[in-house]
């Protein structure tokens, strides 16, 4: 990619991709300018990199829906082949989710109680499958849940809009949004009336053709609405869905088992490597120089990433060897191991979204920072659902403050894991059926102003 780019910088979306390869494997050369042109170039409205990457590295929420425009304008133009839609009056509301993720992956983790839930009285689910043909047990329970659940991987995006409309969809739910392997080109169709933007991207789509963005007070402010291309929907607790039914794995686990000292205070964050800048980074080593013998326990992304971050902790003072790296694993021993954690440092600008589900689930404190944009207040709005807002944070000082005096006062942080630990069944966050009934009351609101003939507003719930 470097020595394209030294070619041709004006290749499209390149330099971005570019940056995000180098952040994947925490290679953080000539970071902060490289920053600034990303910056610079959206400003200018240059077809410089794709969403993730500007979500992962700058928190703003303006610079952000310019960069989801550029990106959405250029490869996903609204294409208005296909006849309007007529009006109709379906006996139930028929609600289409698309996604290519209806196997063993963090969103059906996330989601799959909800179909369970849904009122079926009231609502008709129908599933657009259009990833991998991955025949576990998380897809043959979500065929179960689904009135209709399509296959349709093999289909072209017209395909798919065409059987959409024939299926007559009225609320059309897309999973995905600008993520890897997303196909907005379906929505750019126009599948449904009512197309809404949720779950799988935490940001706007910057498209036209999506009414609404399914969010919470936390994560979109009055002050920030201007920046989102669509209509919000605001939930009363947070916008992420949970499943109340998964084990724990809050077992009594030996801090040995995983590599980890016994007597050490364990920092951990399981967040994916290209959620970690130079930024966040030096934050990480102050607190560890500040806590004998602490150690940082992080998730084994890749072994270029291991090898730099190691590299890192040398450079600001630190011994590698108090970074430990944990394999990835399947979802129950994932959960079982935070028992072997003592707080959870989040990443910034970009938060730990399902990780952090994962790991207040599991019983384990999480420590964040809200920034401005949606991607850095997730784990801000699950604290607030779950009841425990003295985990959030306002600056990169007060988290570093925090996370010290946690680790130097086992009897307040004990405290925070006693509360947490109760909250868990007791607060909205993983209380799927209120989720539910919330979610219902919103598809209802929107599919209640269309029939009505009112044009899409912000609703709040």
């Amino acid at each position: 990619m470097e020595k394209a780019y030294k070619i041709d910088p004006t290749i499209k979306f390149l330099f971005g991709q570019l940056i995000f390869t180098k952040m994947q494997m925490c290679d953080w050369t000539n970071f902060q300018s490289q920053v600034d042109k990303l910056k610079e170039n959206i400003y200018k409205n240059n077809k410089v990199s794709t969403c993730l990457t500007v979500l992962a590295l700058i928190d703003s929420p303006e610079i952000q829906k310019k960069s989801a425009e550029i990106w959405t304008n250029y490869k996903y133009p609204t294409k208005p082949l296909l006849e309007p839609i007529i009006k109709n009056n379906n006996l139930k509301i028929k609600l289409g989710y698309y996604s290519s993720d209806f196997h063993n992956h963090a969103t059906s983790i996330l989601i799959n109680e909800l179909f369970k839930l849904h009122d079926k009285s009231k609502f008709e689910l129908i599933a657009f499958s259009y990833g991998p043909k991955i025949d576990d047990d998380m897809r043959k329970q979500l065929i179960k849940d689904f009135d209709i659940f399509n296959d349709v991987h093999n289909n072209t995006d017209e395909e798919i809009a065409i059987m959409s409309r024939q299926m007559n969809i009225d609320i059309a739910i897309d999973l995905k949004g600008i993520t890897k392997n997303e196909r907005m080109g379906i929505f750019s169709r126009r599948v449904a009336p009512i197309q809404v933007n949720y779950l799988g991207y935490p940001g706007t789509t910057g498209a036209n053709y999506f009414e609404y963005i399914i969010a919470d007070k936390i994560l979109i402010t009055t002050d920030t609405e201007k920046f989102y291309s669509e209509k919000i929907i605001y939930l009363p607790d947070s916008y992420q869905v949970n499943d109340r039914n998964r084990e724990r794995g809050n077992q009594i686990v030996n801090k040995q088992e995983y590599g980890l000292p016994d007597n050490s205070f364990v920092f951990c964050c399981f967040n994916n490597s290209y959620k970690i800048n130079p930024i966040i980074f030096d934050v990480w080593m102050k607190i560890l120089k500040c806590i004998d013998g602490s150690v940082l326990w992080l998730l084994e992304d890749n072994q270029i990433a291991v090898f730099n971050l190691k590299n890192e902790a040398e450079k600001r003072g630190v011994s590698s060897e108090r970074l430990i790296f944990a394999k990835r694993m399947n979802n129950l021993d994932h959960l079982k191991r935070h028992g072997a954690a003592d707080l959870f440092l989040d990443t910034y600008p970009c938060n730990a979204h399902t990780t952090a589900s994962d790991a207040l689930w599991a019983g384990l404190p999480i420590l964040t920072i809200k920034g401005e944009s949606f991607a850095s207040r997730v784990a801000a709005s699950l604290l607030n659902a779950i009841k425990i807002p003295e985990l959030i944070t306002d600056s990169i000082e007060n988290y570093e403050k925090l996370a010290i005096e946690l680790a130097e006062d086992p009897t307040r942080l004990g405290h925070i894991k006693e509360k947490l630990d109760k909250n868990i069944l007791s607060t909205p966050l993983f209380d799927s059926k209120l989720f539910t009934l919330n979610i219902e009351k919103a598809y209802l609101k929107i599919y209640s102003r269309y029939q009505n003939n009112l044009e899409p507003e912000n609703i709040i719930i």
